[in-house]
């Protein structure tokens, strides 16, 4: 299958990679193009601004988490039907997981995609430099194709005709556009990175279709179409999620039967929890549940007949208020967990389920209490389920990725969910549930499940038990 794409890099973060990436695919989806958006590496908050410009979802390419062998796989699944593929990398090129070489870095993607990349140069502050960012940037990896610049942040016409002059001379490398320097584009930002597209609405739409008009006046899209183009066949077959998870979900008696109702998996949505990967909910449809979404911001109820609730990522702290308000849902998730209903919350989720959040009132499922701080927790985790839950059984090892700031205390139960071990010793996380009762499963570390289909399959098989029950 060969679908044309292309990855944009920079040599470090803060180049200016998402807003090129997010208006690259604003402004060839204007031209009638069905554009793919993906996102190398964890990040949710990339791929709303790319699923906006796209009009189609943004999708993560973690070869941590998922493994290197899904790369192309998921690249295939996510970009079927599309005539163009833009894969936004992550940090520098080069950059990827801590201590373990390439992996999962933008550059090992590129090459699992045997995609060339494009490399957004920050100019604002170098001329003749430049050509030699590129050249050792263009040269450090044979099996990395450097196809293309753009430059960023370009001050002025003469600014301009100095770099390109130098990496005509001194790189070899083609430029494909010059970007000035535009404030009307920038996105805000917080605590943890960009705000989510999903907390702006029509603001993200503004910001988007601004980054779109700003590069098609700068890029030379059809030089960007011709160098995606030349991207060579994938052999992959593309990412099935019922291939994935039907063995499991049979072993697991996940599901329906023919002509059963499927167990209903309620995943909770909104600003305040939109943290997600599309392929988990994929995941779960074909384990045989329905997946019904909700935004606890503004739902008083769980949706009827909730057999299974997921609560994922997000910003429960700028809401609050509003989530504490809102005790008639609080009431409903609280009696759902001690009637025995499966319950998978991550990072946000986890602070949602605990007895408060900066002293405001919470779900009290979990005797625990969360707070913000200025400390940021980041990083890849390769962890070990320590207990047996609705989603993992004891001994399994998955990985998945830290991020917030904010703190749990205590910040592990007696059934903790999960063990791992950073460079000041070993580490016990989360909550597994309460003896005799593990149909909760929380904690701060994130999970890709399309890594860990097993995942899905138990959920699911969870929920279908507690309705039959």
């Amino acid at each position: 299958m060969n679908i044309p794409r292309l990855v944009v890099a920079a040599p470090s973060s803060g180049a200016g990679k998402t807003t090129i990436a997010t208006g690259l695919i604003a402004a060839l989806a204007a031209r009638g193009l069905a554009v793919s958006p993906h996102k190398v590496g964890p990040d949710y908050i990339d791929p709303g601004y790319h699923g906006l410009a796209a009009g189609r979802p943004g999708r993560n390419l973690d070869a941590f988490m998922c493994g290197p062998e899904r790369i192309a796989p998921l690249f295939l699944h996510g970009a079927a039907g599309a005539d163009v593929a833009v894969v936004e990398g992550v940090m520098g090129l080069f950059d990827g997981a801590s201590g373990r070489g390439e992996l999962a870095s933008t550059a090992h993607v590129s090459k699992l995609l045997r995609a060339p990349v494009v490399l957004v140069v920050d100019a604002s502050s170098q001329s003749r430099s430049v050509a030699a960012l590129v050249h050792g940037f263009a040269s450090w990896d044979p099996e990395v194709r450097l196809a293309g610049v753009i430059l960023n942040r370009v001050a002025s016409d003469r600014h301009e005709r100095l770099l390109r002059e130098a990496l005509e001379e001194g790189s070899g490398v083609p430029v494909l556009g010059s970007v000035r320097r535009s404030a009307a584009v920038a996105t805000p930002s917080r605590h943890l990175g960009l705000i989510p597209a999903a907390e702006r609405s029509a603001e993200a739409l503004r910001a988007v279709a601004d980054m779109g008009e700003l590069v098609a006046a700068s890029v030379d899209l059809d030089a960007v179409l011709a160098l995606a183009r030349t991207a060579p066949p994938l052999t992959a077959e593309p990412w099935d999620p019922a291939r994935e998870v039907a063995p499991l979900a049979a072993a697991a008696g996940a599901g329906a039967a023919p002509g059963a109702d499927r167990p209903r998996i309620a995943v909770a949505g909104g600003a305040a929890f939109s943290f997600s990967y599309a392929e988990n909910t994929e995941l779960l449809t074909a384990a045989g549940a329905e997946v019904v979404p909700f935004d606890p911001l503004h739902a008083d109820a769980l949706p009827e007949g909730t057999a299974g609730l997921v609560i994922g990522g997000g910003f429960p702290e700028l809401y609050v208020r509003e989530l504490s308000a809102n005790g008639q849902l609080r009431a409903a998730i609280a009696a759902f967990a001690a009637a025995g209903g499966p319950v998978s919350a991550e990072c946000a989720g986890l602070l949602y389920l605990g007895r408060e959040l900066d002293g405001l009132p919470m779900c009290g499922v979990l005797d625990t209490s969360a707070r913000m701080t200025e400390r940021l927790t980041l990083g890849y985790r390769e962890a070990v389920a320590l207990h047996d839950s609705v989603l993992a059984t004891t001994g399994a090892r998955l990985r998945g990725h830290e991020f917030h700031r904010t703190v749990c205390e205590p910040g592990a139960g007696e059934r903790p969910a999960w063990g791992w071990r950073l460079p000041d010793g070993p580490r016990t996380e989360g909550f597994a549930g309460a003896p005799g009762a593990a149909n909760i499963h929380a904690s701060y570390l994130h999970l890709h499940w399309a890594g860990y289909p097993q995942l899905a399959a138990s959920f699911t098989a969870a929920a279908a038990a507690h309705r039959a029950g």
